[in-house]
């Protein structure tokens, strides 16, 4: 059975899990930027994105995925799907994840026709239709409010909607932020690269990341250090500095540091 978890029950120390839905998306049709975005928001939170699927307009495929991130991590952010037309089964599938109904509801049912002349025809009646026990987050002027099942939050697909509505679900969101500081290189991953596996074996809690740059860039590689143990980072930083040739170390910064 999936978790009951509450706002009042999730760990400052979150996880999260992102659902790209849409056969838009995996044909090329749609660029999606929704997942950058989230990924970044989150990240400025302190709750990790530990897993990020896209998958296609299927109902069956919807469902799965929803109920093993719904029981894999403290937050899921579905993206797409929530909208009147034939291939819009994100609704349909969070339902059918926790083995709910689906229920008209009124308060919906009122948006919509502030929006559109009544009565209604049976397309825009289907936004209406939400699992049972649904919650809502957002602005009651708002086309559409942010719709909460358990741990799941359902965002359209279209990027300045979802913009938006994540500022109504923001606030709501607990986590612990991560502390990072950069090392700009001069030279390629190659040269330092033993170094880098030292550090990561000496300090095993701490992300070390290495990015090569190419082009016109002035360094060559930016290394990041980075954890919610602030202590970590600071000690992690300075015996990878030990480490590293002088010549090759262009500058250094602190991305994020939490005290």
């Amino acid at each position: 059975m999936p978790r009951a978890l509450s706002l009042d029950t999730i760990s400052p120390m979150s996880t999260a899990g992102i659902l790209i839905i849409g056969n838009e998306i995996l044909s090329g049709k749609i660029t999606d930027v929704n997942t950058a975005f989230l990924c970044k928001e989150l990240y400025d939170l302190g709750v990790e994105v530990c897993r990020v699927v896209i998958i296609p307009d299927v109902l069956e495929e919807i469902a799965k995925e929803v109920l093993e991130m719904s029981e894999a991590y403290d937050y899921v952010f579905t993206s797409g799907g929530v909208g009147p037309t034939h291939d819009d089964m994100t609704v349909e599938g969070v339902a059918q994840a926790f083995g709910l109904e689906l229920e008209e509801r009124a308060e919906i049912v009122q948006i919509l026709e502030r929006y559109q002349e009544p009565p209604l025809n049976p397309s825009q009646l289907k936004m209406a239709q939400l699992p049972v026990g649904a919650k809502f987050m957002g602005d009651s002027e708002a086309l559409f409010p942010v719709t909460v099942v358990r741990n799941v939050h359902l965002f359209p697909g279209i990027p300045a909607l979802l913009q938006r509505d994540f500022d109504y679900v923001r606030p709501h969101l607990k986590g612990c932020r991560f502390s990072q500081r950069r090392i700009y290189l001069s030279c390629y991953e190659t040269v330092v690269a033993v170094e880098l596996s030292a550090i990561q074996s000496e300090f095993s809690e701490i992300r070390l990341g290495s990015y090569p740059r190419t082009g016109l860039e002035e360094h060559k590689v930016m290394l990041t250090l980075e954890s919610r143990d602030l202590e970590q980072v600071r000690l992690a930083f300075d015996a990878l500095l030990k480490r590293l040739p002088d010549e090759v170390v262009m500058k250094t910064d602190v991305a994020v540091e939490e005290e």
